[in-house]
C-alpha cells in the first residue's frame, strides 16, 4: 500500500473507533471572518483548529497574513499555523500529509476537527484527492519544452493523442504550459496525466465532514479588505516584510509571493511612499479576494453558505 493511501486509511480507522468525531471544513474569501467564526466553533465544540492557509503556514508574516494571535491560539487547540519556515516551500501534497496526520490525531482523542482557511486547493485535496505525480527530472521537461519549440503544437498533440488522449482533448488550443506539462509527465512517468489524476482518492472519509463557505457581499467585503491592510502596517506589518526581505530568500518561494510583500518591500528600499504601497496592496488584495469568490462559485457549488453574522453562522452550523 503506498504511504499516502495507508494515512487515508489510518484517518478512516481511527475515526471509526471513535464516537463520531466530525471534520468541519471553512472556507471564503481573505477577510470574510474565517477565523472568528473557526475559534467560536471550536470553543462551542470544545474542537480543535487546523490551517488550510497556503500563507498562514509560515511562521514569518503572522500580521500580514492575518494569522490568529497568540491570545486567540490559546483559547483552542491550533495546528500547521506558523509551522514552516519561509526557505521551506511546501506544496499542495506536503500540506495535505500534514493535515491528514493532524486530522489522525484529532480523531483518536475524539474531538472535532475545523479546518479552516483560503487555499481552495487543499479543501479540493481534502475532499477530492490528490495526484501524487512524482518529480518530474529536468531532462524530461527540457525534452518537452525542446520537442515543442522545434515541433510544435500540432506533434505535441499527436504524442498525447497516442500516451495522453483525455488530456489531449482537456486542453485548449495555444496553451502551452499545459501542453509542455502533460508531455513532460508521460515522457518521465510512461503514463498520462488522466492516469495519475484517476488514482486520486479523497483524504477524508466518507461522510465525515460538513463543508460551508462565507460568501459576503463583495462591496462590503472590499472595504473590509482595505480597512485591515492600514491595521496590519499598524500593527507591524512593515517590520515583518523588512525582516523576511532582509534573508535573501529566493522570490519565487512562496512566502514572498504574499500579498503585500512585494509592495511593502518596495516602499522599504525607498521606491515608493507609504500611501502609494498600501494603494497597491490594497488594490491585490481585492483582486485575492475576486479570485478566491469566483473560485468557490465554481468549485463548491452544493458547500452551504453561511449568512453573514458570527451568531447566525453559529446557529446554522451547530
Amino acid at each position: 500500500m503506498a504511504a499516502d493511501d495507508a494515512r487515508v486509511s489510518g484517518l478512516t480507522r481511527v475515526m471509526a473507533n471513535n464516537m463520531a468525531p466530525r471534520i468541519w471544513l471553512i472556507t471564503g474569501p481573505t477577510a470574510s471572518g474565517k477565523s472568528p467564526l473557526a475559534l467560536a466553533l471550536a470553543e462551542r465544540l470544545g474542537g480543535e483548529i487546523v490551517n488550510a492557509d497556503s500563507m498562514q503556514l509560515y511562521a514569518d508574516l503572522r500580521v500580514l497574513t492575518a494569522r490568529p494571535s497568540a491570545e486567540e491560539e490559546a483559547r483552542a487547540p491550533h495546528h500547521l499555523f506558523g509551522v514552516v519556515d519561509g526557505a521551506d516551500g511546501w506544496s499542495t501534497g506536503k500540506w495535505l500529509r500534514a493535515c491528514t496526520e493532524v486530522l489522525e490525531g484529532i480523531a483518536a482523542r475524539g474531538r472535532d476537527a475545523i479546518v479552516v482557511g483560503g487555499t481552495g486547493l487543499y479543501f479540493k485535496a481534502l475532499t477530492e484527492g490528490l495526484a501524487e505525480i512524482p518529480p518530474i527530472p529536468s531532462a524530461s521537461r527540457a525534452t518537452a519544452t525542446s520537442f515543442y519549440r522545434r515541433e510544435g503544437e500540432g506533434a505535441v498533440r499527436d504524442r498525447l493523442l497516442k500516451g495522453d488522449p483525455v488530456s489531449e482533448a482537456r486542453i485548449a488550443p495555444a496553451d502551452k504550459q499545459r501542453l509542455i506539462r502533460a508531455l513532460e509527465v508521460l515522457i518521465a512517468t510512461g503514463r498520462g496525466l488522466t492516469d495519475w489524476h484517476n488514482d486520486q482518492k479523497p483524504a477524508l472519509p466518507e461522510g465525515s465532514w460538513r463543508a460551508a463557505v462565507i460568501e459576503p457581499e463583495r462591496e462590503g467585503l472590499y472595504a473590509r479588505c482595505d480597512a485591515r491592510l492600514g491595521e496590519m502596517v499598524e500593527a507591524g506589518a512593515l517590520d515583518e516584510v523588512a525582516a523576511l526581505t532582509a534573508r535573501g530568500l529566493d522570490e519565487n518561494l512562496p512566502v514572498m509571493k504574499a500579498v503585500g510583500v512585494r509592495e511593502f518591500s518596495a516602499h522599504l528600499r525607498g521606491e515608493i511612499d507609504l500611501e502609494r504601497a498600501l494603494t497597491l496592496a490594497r488594490q491585490e488584495t481585492r483582486h485575492y479576494a475576486k479570485r478566491q469568490l469566483t473560485w468557490l462559485r465554481n468549485q463548491t457549488p452544493d458547500w452551504d453558505r453561511l449568512p453573514a453574522t458570527l451568531e447566525d453562522q453559529l446557529a446554522v452550523l451547530t
